[in-house]
């Protein structure tokens, strides 16, 4: 009877460690979960790691020597109460002289700032740019100064012919575009001898009051709409009707310019953009009717010519400086009234091009005008443009 209970009690012992030994293997060889047939990746198949960061106390790293200063803005920013965050100029033109990535990789560094304080960590080599950079700001002009801008195009380059004897030519590092350096009094004379063509128009001529080192805008934009798709329709015949998109055409520009703080030279942060409508080019497309027709439509694609500039001159600030950004799209193309007038393609002029030239003249503090012309002098010896940034 014993014997009996015991071969019993080892069978059922060995169906147990069999059925257990058998679900252990199937949950070892049970596929992973599938989504529409497909086996789930196995980053899904664990939760996912989260990155380690460490607490540090102590003092900050000085492995290259690097020094903790402050910078008083107060006497810059004070004078600047209507402008929200002008601190940022600061900012923006400290990261022009010296670069992003200084601040972003070894040796360890950091720049903030807010309205009254500007603070910096870094070696005592980036600390005097730094410093030199801020008393621009703090020790130069805190008035509000005068920058005139007018914009003028010209259907042909042709111009330069006559003016070279006016005008000295400067390196630039954007492609296409030249740049040249004149007395106030010779820009006088160049821009009669273009406005005496007829084949010029004066786009932009205007007098920007612009603080230190601040960034202003000029633009003049216009929308041109076009049919962009056809989309489905109940309440028409045929059940189908045109949506309308615009795209703007026009041109855009920002200017940033920082006196030195004895105010003879001045340097520009220049970002132009022209965008214009070549034309509109159409697809057209058949629609299916529920009669078993078909409907004939389009739609049309824009093919825009663009043109972009971004670039930081420096000149003396009794100097005019003149840029011209090659034959592009024109900023304000005019359409002629009667299309037969319109000669361009006879004289090898493609419709919608200019020659668009952007003069630049410093006219000293808000409220004293315009100084009087100086007597001509040679240009800037060198390269005025200190790169794209």
């Amino acid at each position: 009877m014993f014997q009996k209970t015991l071969n019993a009690s080892l069978t059922i012992a060995l169906a147990i460690g069999f059925a257990t030994s058998a679900r252990s293997l199937n949950a070892q060889v049970t596929p992973p979960p599938t989504t529409g047939g497909l086996s789930t990746p196995p980053s899904m198949q664990r939760a996912p790691a989260t990155t380690a960061a460490t607490s540090v106390s102590g003092q900050l790293p000085r492995d290259a020597n690097q020094e903790f200063r402050q910078y008083d803005l107060s006497r810059y920013t004070n004078n600047l109460s209507k402008i929200d965050k002008p601190e940022q100029a600061v900012v923006d033109w400290v990261l022009r002289e010296t670069g992003t990535d200084v601040w972003f990789s070894e040796p360890f560094g950091f720049l903030s700032t807010n309205r009254n304080m500007l603070t910096a960590y870094h070696t005592p080599e980036m600390q005097a740019v730094v410093k030199k950079m801020v008393d621009r700001f703090v020790n130069g002009p805190t008035d509000p100064q005068i920058l005139k801008m007018r914009l003028l195009t010209v259907s042909s380059p042709n111009w330069r012919a006559r003016a070279l004897p006016l005008i000295q030519d400067v390196n630039v590092q954007s492609p296409g575009v030249q740049a040249w350096l004149l007395t106030k009094e010779n820009a006088a004379v160049l821009i009669s001898m273009l406005s005496s063509r007829t084949d010029a128009r004066e786009s932009q001529n205007s007098q920007m009051t612009i603080y230190n080192g601040q960034t202003q805008s000029l633009s003049s934009t216009k929308g041109r709409t076009y049919v962009r798709t056809i989309r489905q329709a109940s309440t028409v015949w045929p059940p189908y009707e045109p949506e309308i998109s615009e795209v703007h055409e026009g041109y855009q520009l920002e200017i940033s310019p920082l006196l030195d703080t004895d105010g003879k030279t001045i340097e520009c942060v220049i970002r132009a953009q022209i965008d214009q409508v070549d034309k509109l080019v159409p697809v057209g497309i058949d629609l299916p009717l529920p009669n078993g027709q078909s409907h004939r439509t389009q739609i049309e694609v824009p093919q825009i010519v663009s043109w972009r500039l971004h670039e930081r001159f420096r000149w003396d600030s009794d100097m005019v400086l003149l840029l011209s950004c090659g034959v592009i799209a024109s900023p304000d193309r005019q359409t002629s009234s009667n299309p037969l007038l319109n000669l361009d393609r006879f004289i090898g002029n493609t419709p919608g091009r200019a020659d668009a030239l952007l003069f630049i003249t410093f006219g000293g503090r808000a409220g004293e005008g315009l100084a009087p012309a100086p007597a001509p002098q040679a240009a800037v010896a060198g390269s005025i443009s200190r790169g794209r940034y």
